[in-house]
């Protein structure tokens, strides 16, 4: 795309942050950066349809999809991974130690989405999860996809201290290694907090959950030099969104389901 850029290593490595120094306490696992990868436009026209591809509005130019679909033609297309948590169905296909256990052995859940955490706690299950999960990332590679987008970064926020930002990071810059070396640009989900260590998980660029109704928008804009995309779930985040970022980021109202057109609770704005 004319729009999207291609940047080189010096691009990417060139912000980094006093937290970046920091995380050298848990070894040398830096994300190598691409040679080359393409980044979304900034404040262009975004769809997220997680939920189900159907065709793109007219205007839009960036669109996020899950890994099972395939990219629309012609667009930046960015493929959604969950990489941090078990989806329910996959549960029982992962090996049992790579679920996050309590101290009484039971798995730790999501119980907004039902989903168990991945125990990303050491260097070694780091690097088995990291395998599957860079299984998926080739797949988003090998449809053509431009970027990825793994969610549940913030997971380690519902690990009842079983696991710390660290550990997210580490595990971030395994999958930004290997996303890179498949030439995806990979993007931060949500978790506000680690913005500032973008530069060690390797990230490029943002995908923002109601960054405007939590007035957040701004900390991805500062991390990601305005190459952020937002979704907004309800009016009032929107119109926050718009009015303060609109001529910046790149936003979208969509409905909590990420629902299809035809579908009753299907809802999508963008001004």
């Amino acid at each position: 795309m004319s729009a999207a850029l291609i940047v080189a290593v010096s691009v990417l490595t060139g912000c980094g942050s006093p937290d970046d120094a920091k995380d050298g306490a848990r070894g040398s696992t830096a994300a190598a950066t691409p040679d080359a990868v393409r980044l979304p436009p900034r404040h262009a026209g975004f769809d997220y349809q997680i939920g189900g591809a159907y065709p793109p509005p007219k205007g839009v130019r960036i669109v996020s999809r899950d890994r099972s679909d395939s990219p629309a033609r012609g667009l930046y297309n960015i493929c959604y991974v969950n990489a941090f948590q078990a989806q329910p169905a996959e549960r029982s296909s992962w090996p049992a130690d790579l679920l996050l256990r309590d101290g009484d052995g039971e798995v730790v859940i999501d119980e907004d989405w039902n989903e168990p955490l991945l125990d990303i706690g050491t260097a070694a299950k780091r690097e088995r999860i990291a395998r599957r999960v860079d299984g998926w990332i080739d797949g988003c590679a090998k449809k053509g996809f431009d970027a990825v987008e793994p969610d549940n970064y913030d997971s380690y926020t519902r690990s009842h201290h079983l696991l710390d930002a660290e550990d997210a990071v580490a595990f971030m810059a395994l999958l930004s290694r290997h996303a890179h070396a498949r030439h995806l640009a990979i993007a931060q989900k949500n978790t506000a907090e680690l913005a500032g260590r973008r530069a060690r998980a390797g990230l490029d660029f943002a995908v923002a959950e109601e960054c405007g109704q939590y007035d957040e928008c701004g900390v991805y804009a500062k991390a990601f030099a305005d190459r952020v995309v937002d979704i907004e779930y309800t009016d009032t985040g929107l119109r926050s969104a718009l009015a303060h970022w609109g001529d910046r980021l790149s936003i979208v109202r969509r409905d909590r389901d990420v629902s299809t057109p035809g579908s009753s609770a299907y809802v999508r704005r963008a001004h």
